[in-house]
């Protein structure tokens, strides 16, 4: 509730559970439950009392924490607490600078003002509190108010603004990956298509919703997503569902005392036994939920129990006793300005009076409820959910779409598996007839082995055909174009287009591609020459320190155009047992890659961890990271060419950390990389110690 999902009560009806506790034991339930709530509201106050005599003064974050806390828990017990404590922990914000209290404060007065009806009010303290969010860059304080704004319009019957915010605190929820408001937003966007009447699109939503619970597994949020969903089965007439789910329910809410979730649980209960047309069950829920909410201020919650009660009482043939309940029902709904409330109270008042014969009166009732109805299921309402609607439902196609392809081609992989066998069967059935059973057996041994070579072969031609359209498409995206720009300023210079300052200037520029040309040059070499087999891996006492030390004085020239600064902290004593041309390779490439994902004033870090029996080399920068997508495929080793641009447009062939994977491996070691988002990325290798650095190889 503190999530805004008690905004599902009002606009949903849920289910319940079978018929268990007696009158006696839910008075004494209830008296617990009051019990527990009051310690917990009574313990907050000794606090603050406490917290004023020991300080002597409230002017503090931890005083005001306090106070919204006490506010937060008077909403459904004092409501003019939640105001009074909400506009003095403002004001003491205010004086303090405390920017979070403030937000908090503004969220409090807005949910008091939501819940007296005031919606433009409450919508008006939200957006404070999300301005202030904004500034803050407090993502969590930002999904509280777009929720809490959403569902100030959804009661307003803004629907298509509320689906605006609630998609807004999606995109947030996702990036933060913050489960419980993602649950609370999905449930509240299901909520809308109810309302709509729209049950595939709702439960398209719970789904989600189930699914995120599951992942969060707390019992009491998993208790509350299934009271509506319970409300929901109620709608569309899956009464057995309804009844499982809110009797599950329940059962949490009794075990755990949570005295507004379970007067609404019961009401579900009451509301699930009224459309199997128990009537006299239907009113002993009920009554069980009005008796709790004698003890409760949440007239929003209230509203659908009363029209539960006239309900019953109505389909008991006890109109008059159904007319007192629908009255205070309806006039509630009307003081909160309740667009749903007002929608259902006049349909069952128009149904009263017309029994009584009252048909002016039940004329009145009748046009307000067309009235409000087509507010309800107005154009401009529908524009936001049919959008989302229809995004959806493209994205189910999608998926359909991809089901199908992958279906036609096992069926043609099928074929192509069917055909071979039927060609296996037909050599075999000629070779039976023309030889006997030992030059048969001969003849199959022969074919089979000269069909595994052909398989190899054909396996290694297609890994050099794929190797060579890798080469060609490198040469034609990332040479030929440096190249032809150089051939170009030559020509241009030479027939004398182009003055001879200009061109010098141009100097540094040339020989920055020219480097960066010789430099995708070796990587292409080396690559292609360890795709076609012919890279032989000649390991031996190599020191990594003189290695670190000639690349970062290759690559000083880029650093320095970049002003990044590369420290290296490798010792001259780290000696590796490795193909020093290989090692020389790997640490090129990554520190040139660290060098082109770090922006200026960057810091490029080389350094090794002495192992047991290994050395653990690093290549650290504080550039801008990766994602987990990107993460996932650095290493691997495709046949297609991609590659990505740095913090200055460098290019880069694709080719460089495959060929470091392959290349550590070929030295007996490991590679990994450690990243995120714009907190930069760690490069790790392993590779074995020199066990003998004094023995002279070959």
């Amino acid at each position: 509730m503190i999530y805004n999902r008690v905004s599902l009560k009002t606009i949903l009806f849920s289910k319940i559970r079978t018929a268990r506790p007696l009158y006696a034991f839910l008075f004494l339930l209830t008296c617990n439950f009051s019990f527990a709530q009051i310690s917990v509201r009574d313990s907050l106050k000794r606090e603050i009392i406490q917290y004023k005599k020991e300080k002597k003064y409230t002017q503090d974050t931890t005083y005001i924490n306090l106070l919204l806390q006490l506010a937060s828990e008077q909403r459904f017990y004092k409501s003019d607490s939640l105001r009074i404590l909400s506009k003095e922990a403002l004001k003491l914000s205010d004086e303090t600078d405390y920017n979070i209290g403030k937000a908090k404060s503004f969220i409090g007065l807005g949910t008091y003002n939501s819940d007296q009806g005031k919606y433009d009010k409450a919508i008006d303290n939200y957006r404070e509190a999300l301005n202030i969010a904004i500034q803050l860059n407090d993502n969590g304080l930002k999904l509280k108010a777009l929720n809490y704004t959403a569902g100030a319009h959804e009661y307003k019957g803004d629907f298509d603004f509320a689906l605006r915010d609630y998609l807004k605190a999606i995109e947030i929820g996702e990036s933060t990956d913050n489960k419980k408001m993602l649950s609370v937003v999905n449930e509240n966007i299901a909520n809308l298509y109810l309302s709509q009447k729209d049950y595939k699109q709702a439960m398209l939503f719970y789904n989600k919703v189930k699914d995120i619970n599951e992942r969060i597994g707390d019992p009491i949020i998993m208790a509350e997503t299934m009271s509506n969903m319970a409300s929901a089965y109620a709608d569309m007439g899956k009464l057995d569902h309804a009844m499982f789910n809110i009797n599950s329910a329940i059962k949490v809410f009794e075990d755990h005392k949570i005295l507004d979730w379970l007067a609404y649980a019961y009401e579900i209960k009451g509301k699930t036994y009224l459309k199997q047309q128990k009537n006299t069950w239907a009113m002993y829920w009920y009554r069980q939920s009005e008796l709790l909410h004698k003890m409760l201020e949440d007239e929003r919650s209230e509203i659908s129990m009363l029209y539960g009660i006239a309900k019953a009482n109505l389909n008991l043939g006890k109109d008059s006793i159904s007319e007192i309940y629908a009255k205070k029902a309806y006039r509630i709904s009307k003081k909160i300005e309740d667009i749903i409330g007002i929608q259902e109270g006049s349909k069952i008042l128009y149904e009263i009076n017309k029994n009584k014969t009252d048909f002016k009166t039940a004329l009145e009732y009748h046009e307000i409820y067309e009235k409000v109805t087509r507010n309800i299921t107005g154009k401009e309402n529908k524009k936001g959910l049919t959008m989302l609607k229809t995004k959806i439902e493209y994205e189910q196609q999608k998926e359909q779409l991809i089901l199908a392809n992958e279906k036609a081609l096992a069926k043609q992989k099928t074929y192509v598996y069917l055909a071979l066998i039927a060609l296996i069967i037909f050599l075999g059935i000629t070779l039976l007839v023309r030889k006997n059973a030992k030059v048969q057996k001969s003849l199959n041994k022969e074919l089979l082995s000269k069909q595994e070579d052909l398989e190899k072969k054909e396996e290694n031609l297609q890994e050099i055909n794929n190797t060579k359209n890798k080469l060609f498409s490198i040469i034609g995206h990332d040479l030929r174009g440096p190249i032809g720009a150089f051939q170009g300023l030559i020509k241009l210079f030479k027939e004398g287009e182009m003055p001879k300052e200009e061109f010098l200037n141009l100097v540094p520029k040339l020989k920055s591609d020219i480097d960066h040309i010789a430099f995708t040059l070796n990587n292409l070499l080396s690559w292609g020459q360890t795709q076609m087999n012919g890279s032989v891996t000649k390991p031996g006492t190599t020191s990594l320190e003189t290695i670190v030390h000639e690349n970062i004085s290759l690559l000083s020239e880029i650093a320095n155009n970049k002003s990044i600064k590369i420290i290296n902290r490798t010792e001259p004593n780290t000696l590796i047992w490795c193909d020093s041309d290989q090692l020389d390779i790997v640490v090129r490439n990554l520190i040139s890659n660290a060098l082109k994902f770090t922006p200026e004033n960057g810091v490029v870090t080389i350094g090794a961890t002495e192992k047991t029996k290994h050395w653990e080399v690093y290549v650290r920068d504080n550039g801008i990271g990766m994602n987990e997508e990107t993460l996932g495929k650095i290493f691997n080793k495709t046949g297609t060419h991609s590659t990505t641009y740095g913090t200055n447009d460098e290019k880069g062939t694709g080719l460089g950390l495959s060929l470091c994977k392959e290349m550590i491996e070929n030295n007996k070691g490991i590679i990994w990389v450690d990243s995120a988002l714009h907190r930069g990325s760690s490069f790790y290798f392993k590779l074995p110690k020199a066990q003998n650095p004094y023995k002279k190889t070959a």
